[in-house]
Formats: structure tokens, C-alpha cells, sequence
């Protein structure tokens, strides 16, 4: 699937690509909702649909992936409930040896999210696989979430890379399409971001299931 003599870099997301998605996916649509209702004394299905509304307008932008506006807006600590179910944030199969392969060759690698940095020292300290990267580069920082065209000129501006010979690996098919469109070669998603749901059939991106389908070969150089 892939040829590993044509990667130079390769960027990898996080949350649903490194890390089970099924702790955000929880967190958003079953234990955030619980904890509005119970705040503002409402049903459940109200807060739920409150909340999708409020989520639906800012989909795909950085306020959308922000702790700091999701706060504000709904004026609770989301940071805090976050951390009421760190126990629940892990890694996805065979990412740690992906990673440690990957680190032991001449590739440059870099983790490329869309998470706030507070959700990432939330997850970070609970699953600390930042000692794999030669460097974590976060959205906020470049005031561009990886959907906008601004994100990949940006993330050059900082760490040049040749796009004819880097890998994205990236769970969010409007982010893989931006990559696509910034002329990046080489695209996987993962057919299940979430362990606790159905394997996805209809990606536009080829996927896999999981890293121990392509591990890159051989040490370093």
C-alpha cells in the first residue's frame, strides 16, 4: 500500500488516527450533554440538540476545536470535564510500534492536529506519545485548522517538507482532501476511528484498519 522508499516526512493526527476516538466521540455526545443538562436543569435530548446546533455552525473551523470557546460559550470548564475521563483516552492498536519504527528511521515525523493545546496536555498526560515526534505541530498555532489551504502553507513556512514525498495519515476526509489540494502524495484515513463503532466502508482516501499494515521496514540510515 505503501512504498516507503518514496516517504521522506510523514504528518499524523491524532485524535482517531494515534488515539481511539471513542473518548472524544463519548466525551461530545453522551457525557458534555449529560453534564449541560444537569447544569441548566433541561432534559438530556434538549441539551443534545442544543449542543449539536451550536456545533454544526462552527464544524471544521478552529473555534469548533477550541476548549477556550467551548468554555465561554457554554459557560462550563471543559477542560476539567475532560479530565474526568482521561482513563478512557489510549492509543489505537499497533500505533506505539508504528511509531517506534518510524522513529528508528531516517524519516522526519510530525504529529499534525487539529486539537486545542489544552486537549492535548489533557491527552498527553495520560498517553504521552510526543517523545516519538520531531516535532508536535498544533492548528491554533498557525491560526488555521488543517481543512483551510493556510494550515499546509503555514506548516512549510515552519517546517519545510516536499509534498511529492510526504505521508498524512488523518481520520477527517475534509482535512486529507486539503492535503490533497496543498499537493501532499500520499494519503491514508483509518476505517475505524473509533473502536467502539462500525468499520467505515465508503472513504473516499484508501484506509486501514490498523499500523501493523504498513510498518515502515528497516532502521536507521
Amino acid at each position: 500500500m505503501i512504498n516507503w522508499s518514496r516517504i521522506d516526512t510523514v504528518l499524523l493526527d491524532m485524535d482517531g488516527t494515534l488515539l481511539d476516538l471513542h473518548f472524544d466521540n463519548y466525551f461530545w455526545i453522551e457525557y458534555l450533554p449529560h453534564a449541560y443538562a444537569v447544569q441548566h436543569k433541561i432534559s438530556k435530548e434538549k441539551a443534545s440538540a442544543y449542543l449539536f446546533g451550536e456545533s454544526s455552525a462552527k464544524q471544521g473551523t478552529l473555534p469548533w476545536y477550541s476548549l477556550d470557546h467551548w468554555s465561554q460559550r457554554l459557560d462550563m470548564d471543559i477542560v476539567a470535564l475532560k479530565r474526568e475521563l482521561q482513563h478512557m483516552i489510549s492509543a489505537r492498536p499497533f500505533a506505539i510500534e508504528f511509531l517506534t519504527q518510524l522513529h528508528n528511521s531516517h524519516r522526519d515525523v510530525l504529529m499534525v492536529t487539529n486539537a486545542h493545546r489544552k486537549t492535548l496536555e489533557v491527552k498527553m498526560n495520560q498517553v504521552d506519545i510526543t517523545q516519538w515526534f520531531d516535532r508536535v505541530v498544533v492548528s491554533h498555532d498557525l491560526l488555521a485548522p488543517k481543512e483551510e489551504q493556510m494550515f499546509w502553507h503555514r506548516l512549510q513556512q515552519l517546517h519545510p517538507f516536499d509534498p511529492s514525498r510526504t505521508l498524512l495519515i488523518d481520520d477527517t476526509e475534509n482535512v486529507l482532501a486539503s492535503a490533497q489540494q496543498y499537493g501532499i502524495a500520499h494519503l491514508l484515513t483509518l476505517l475505524q476511528p473509533d473502536s467502539q463503532r462500525q468499520k467505515r466502508i465508503d472513504t473516499r482516501f484508501r484506509g486501514i484498519h490498523h499500523f501493523d499494515e504498513i510498518m515502515p521496514p528497516g532502521p536507521k540510515v
